[in-house]
């Protein structure tokens, strides 16, 4: 966790309401970092329907290995993650790791091996000892409580700089339920599937492949609209837990994609994922901005979304930004580089509403002063109309500052 706290944190946390049926616990086993935890149990009651996505990076860590293996069963007893340590690139010694505290914890949670899930995150190539940790999870999960939602998120951040939480309720029927989430990342964030972690669990009685799909549908404009320095990382993880526990209150459980009773719980899940996702933007690493991006008047959205991601991740958009350099320029740069249609004499670019460039060249009405003052904000807008189509697609980032490098450059000391 970095010393100073993102300038784009949050001013306040939401009160974090119980999830009946999961209980936490915190750690410090010293894997990394001193003085801080770096282990988080969570327990779930039995019943507990599982889904998840993962990286689609083809060098994937263990623990993504270890959970796709038990995703298909579709039930989950026990969570357990580790910060400072990826237990990426660390072949048998990694699959061994895995196997060890799948074995502690099923033993600790009193439960099978498939109903365990694992995710770590942290330095990429180091083995990571389990032993360090797997001894301690018999108590965790015997001393685990409801209510740490706060420090659940703490314990898995690295170069984050405040913890990530988020909260929605909906109605299933007659009844509320409530979806709590929390998330860490903050560097190595172009999602392929979701952030580097995040994890999300409901009392509502949803049945497994349900929950996969509406977790699976939930990403695309949410965590895969991110990016920070557009490095996917080997280790996202994206995990739902459905306890079913609001049955017991009356909520119907869900067994079909097409109940119309999922519309609110739906759109509630989406808004929590979304809040999640832009918390990793805002705490994108010596981030000072948040960034949105959207291209309008593309061949498709599918294209929109390329333009914008190719706009997002742009190293000279991100450091103009952070000098707040309205360098329109450099957004014409990145939509030709994109490899998707666009037209140069029908591109007209915004930043806010200042308009600076249409149908090809500089804006007539262009002003320098109004669109200095409007970089100096701390929320960036930039809008890119390609002029030649209806698609569109909105994507988050952050600027690029030195404080990147100076964090990045000695990661692993």
């Amino acid at each position: 966790m970095s010393a100073t706290i993102s300038p784009l944190a949050p001013k306040k946390y939401p009160r974090m309401p119980d999830i009946e049926g999961v209980r936490m616990a915190t750690a410090e086993a010293g894997i990394k970092y001193r003085g801080r935890t770096d282990v988080l149990v969570m327990a779930f009651e039995e019943g507990t329907e599982v889904a998840g996505v993962f990286t689609r990076s083809k060098c994937p860590s263990a623990p993504v290995d270890f959970c796709r293996a038990n995703l298909p069963g579709g039930k989950a007893r026990l969570l357990v993650v580790n910060s400072g340590n990826a237990n990426a690139f660390t072949g048998k010694k990694g699959r061994e790791s895995t196997a060890q505290t799948g074995k502690a914890g099923a033993e600790a949670a009193g439960c099978a091996a498939n109903e365990v899930f694992l995710a770590s995150t942290g330095v990429i190539g180091e083995p990571l000892d389990a032993g360090r940790f797997s001894h301690l999870l018999a108590g965790m999960v015997r001393d685990a409580r409801p209510g740490l939602w706060q420090e659940a998120a703490s314990a898995i951040m690295t170069t984050d700089t405040y913890p990530k939480v988020a909260t929605a309720t909906a109605r299933l029927g007659d009844t509320e339920v409530t979806i709590n989430g929390i998330a860490k990342g903050a560097g190595m964030i172009a999602p392929d599937m979701a952030t580097m972690l995040s994890f999300v669990a409901t009392d509502a009685p949803i049945a497994a492949p349900v929950l996969q799909a509406l977790l699976s549908g939930g990403v695309g404009k949410t965590f895969n609209a991110i990016t920070v320095d557009s490095d996917t990382s080997t280790s996202d993880t994206l995990l739902m837990f459905a306890t079913g526990a609001a049955e017991k209150r009356g909520a119907p459980r869900v067994d079909s994609l097409m109940d119309p009773r999922l519309s609110g719980f739906k759109r509630a899940l989406g808004k929590l994922l979304k809040s999640l996702a832009l918390q990793v933007v805002r705490d994108g690493e010596g981030a000072r901005k948040q960034v949105e991006i959207t291209v309008t008047g593309a061949k498709s959205s599918r294209s929109a979304k390329r333009v914008a991601l190719s706009i997002a991740n742009s190293p000279l958009v991100k450091t103009a930004v952070a000098g707040e350099d309205a360098n329109w320029g450099r957004v014409v740069m990145a939509v030709g580089k994109a490899g998707e249609p666009a037209d140069r004499d029908s591109l007209s670019i915004w930043f806010g509403d200042n308009r600076l460039a249409h149908k090809g060249e500089r804006d007539p009405d262009y002003s320098e002063e109004a669109t200095s003052a409007y970089m100096k904000r701390d929320e960036i807008r930039i809008v890119a109309d390609l002029g030649i189509g209806s698609g569109k697609a909105t994507v988050w980032t952050c600027d690029l500052t030195k404080a990147y490098v100076e964090i990045n450059g000695d990661y692993r000391s």
